[in-house]
């Protein structure tokens, strides 16, 4: 299994559920900025499940050398790579803030997908579940930034969708909704609308089996963004959202 953003509360939840179920897997593959964490997680599930991992740094904000990748082999690829940034009132203007959400959440991130894909390509089987957001689904004017990267990145997920599927390669969008997580904290998240990291992983673990497409966290946020996406344009522009 690879997992990108393995410091993703939600990518380890989803991880742990896998091996509870009884999931095998002959190595977990970690990439990570954040080797230190991650290692404390490796530990956690050798004592916990005796399962072998493998600790890759991988820093979206530099030069990536995919030469490390070539000895990596897996049947499942999952995605929790994202960066919220700052706010548009506060880093809209701050080139550094922006560049950096584009990179996480879709420019640098891609193309790493995309050479993991290739693989799955060339054997002809496999799954890439990939983490994006109900904040893409429109331009709302606090985090347009973050949304349109995360828009990008759901049109990506869904084009590899439709590329691989004669490949027996199967693509699913999850999108989240409010998480709890460290990248949320101090947030005022209404809790009606907040999937916990746990909640999360066991959604998306049933979704994998079934082969789902597209999946929200919470059911509810499919509704509430139906309702978001068809607000007229007229009417939609004077909103504080």
């Amino acid at each position: 299994m690879i997992v990108l953003g393995s410091t993703s509360e939600v990518a380890q939840a989803f991880v742990e559920k896998a091996l509870q179920e009884g999931e095998k897997f002959e190595r977990i593959y970690l990439f990570t900025s954040n080797k230190e964490t991650t290692e404390r997680f490796a530990r956690h599930i050798d004592v916990k499940f005796l399962q072998q991992s493998e600790i890759i740094e991988l820093d979206l904000t530099k030069e990536i050398n995919y030469q490390n990748f070539d000895s990596i082999n897996s049947s499942l690829l999952f995605c929790a790579t994202g960066y919220l940034g700052d706010g548009t009132e506060e880093g809209l203007y701050d080139n550094k803030n922006t560049q950096r959400i584009i990179d996480i959440n879709y420019s640098k991130l891609v193309p790493v997908i995309n050479y993991f894909a290739q693989k799955f390509e060339s054997r002809r089987s496999g799954t890439i579940i990939g983490l994006s957001s109900v904040a893409g689904e429109r331009g709302r004017q606090s985090n347009f930034i973050y949304g349109s990267a995360k828009a990008a990145f759901t049109a990506y997920l869904s084009g590899l969708r439709n590329y691989l599927f004669e490949k027996k390669v199967h693509v699913m969008t999850v999108k989240p909704g409010f998480m709890a997580t460290k990248m949320t904290e101090g947030l005022p998240l209404n809790p009606k609308l907040t999937a916990t990291p746990k909640q999360a992983a066991e959604c998306i673990y049933n979704a994998f089996k079934k082969q789902r497409n597209v999946t929200y966290v919470l059911p509810i946020w499919s509704v509430i963004m139906l309702v978001i996406r068809n607000i007229p344009e007229f009417v939609f522009k004077k909103l504080k959202l």
